[in-house]
């Protein structure tokens, strides 16, 4: 395998730095896939994704919308509802959250084989 070129290198750890940078964290992929189902409200969205508070949901959804992921829609009324929903740039993300399901679903096989076999052998 050949190896990459001092800027080449540079650039991947840069282009992966800032991905990270936008959708990385505990919250953000957990959003984004609550809202590939569909619109919701704030306390939808609060009730679906477990353990995350609402302080920290509302500033999420605002660096989500900020990067262009989500939409904030208002609908005037009576009461005033408020939905969320995923831009079409979201769907950027397809690939990317493929990748990682399946990843994420390889890994945990792989511990709980390495915690099987490390229980036979003692």
């Amino acid at each position: 395998m050949e190896h990459p070129s001092p800027s080449e290198c540079k650039a991947t750890l840069n282009a992966i730095a800032d991905a990270l940078y936008v959708i990385g964290g505990k919250w953000k992929l957990r959003i984004i896939v609550a809202l590939r189902e569909g619109n919701r409200r704030f306390n939808e969205l609060h009730r679906v994704i477990d353990g995350i508070s609402a302080k920290v949901l509302s500033a999420e959804l605002k660096d989500l919308e900020l990067n262009g992921f989500v939409s904030r829609n208002v609908f005037t009324g009576m009461p005033v509802v408020v939905e969320y929903e995923l831009s079409e740039y979201a769907e950027t993300l397809n690939g990317v959250l493929k990748s990682l399901s399946e990843w994420g679903a390889m890994h945990r096989e792989n511990v709980k084989n390495s915690i099987k076999k490390e229980a036979l052998a003692n």
